[in-house]
């Protein structure tokens, strides 16, 4: 090997360690971020669910997302790594099945219930409305509507972190169909969002603009930590019911 091979060689591996160190802090930095999503998530998740594992798939995410960040692609760390770190817990999370059959069977009533009821009078439908259509009473309803959280297929992450977009997070070639899918769809939550009861619109700005907790946010709108919960179920549903040609 020639002096000058031996020179590009060094200079190779002098970069690729100047970029493991950038990574390792890049990782360190971090850590925090990982934390804080993990406590986030879980605490709209069931018991089963350990913040340690949410922790260890985190990592994971924040892993790849430092050996994979390109900063001339424009986004910050934080933002690429946030949605890597969201994307890996949720994805350790759809492994499991977090409901059982019935809970399943009650989402999807609920869910045609909202539709029929919507279509029939021409707005938004009212829990005892979506009651008297499922033909229980209203606290019996209240308890699917508890039975939903945290079920993966009624967890609002769904609507927002589906595979098209944690595609963002990646920098592999995306067609311009793809993107034009992606837009149409946040138009449309956007638009779906916008067209929800104002107390549901204000818990969903509150959990996820403000990150504040259940708790947190039933001392705001003065009722219990549960009525938030089966209030954040009910948007969800209502969501899913909106959305329902996108989310099939």
């Amino acid at each position: 090997m020639d002096a000058t091979a031996q020179e590009v060689q060094a200079t190779k591996a002098n970069q690729e360690k100047s970029q493991k160190l950038i990574q390792t802090e890049m990782v360190e930095t971090h850590k925090a971020l990982v934390k804080r999503i993990a406590n986030h998530l879980a605490a709209r998740m069931p018991a089963s669910v350990q913040i340690d594992d949410l922790v260890q798939s985190g990592m994971i995410g924040l892993l790849e997302a430092a050996s994979k960040y390109d900063a001339s692609k424009g986004a910050s760390f934080e933002t690429f790594a946030g949605i890597r770190i969201r994307g890996a817990m949720l994805d350790e999370i759809r492994k499991g099945d977090w409901g059982p059959r019935s809970v399943y069977r009650n989402s999807r009533k609920v869910t045609e219930a909202i539709q029929k009821v919507e279509a029939r009078l021409g707005r938004d439908a009212r829990d005892f409305e979506v009651a008297r259509e499922l033909e229980v009473n209203l606290d019996e309803f209240y308890t699917i509507l508890s039975d939903l959280r945290g079920c993966r297929l009624f967890s609002f992450e769904e609507l927002f972190d589906s595979e098209e977009s944690r595609m963002q997070a990646r920098s592999g070639d995306r067609g311009p169909s793809a993107d034009i899918q992606e837009e149409k769809f946040k138009y449309a939550l956007v638009e779906a969002i916008e067209k929800l009861p104002e107390r549901e619109k204000l818990v969903l700005m509150l959990y996820y603009d403000e990150e504040m907790n259940l708790k947190e946010i039933g001392k705001v709108l003065g009722v219990s930590e549960s009525r938030v919960s089966q209030i954040h179920s009910q948007a969800a549903v209502r969501l899913r019911a909106k959305l329902h040609h996108w989310l099939g």
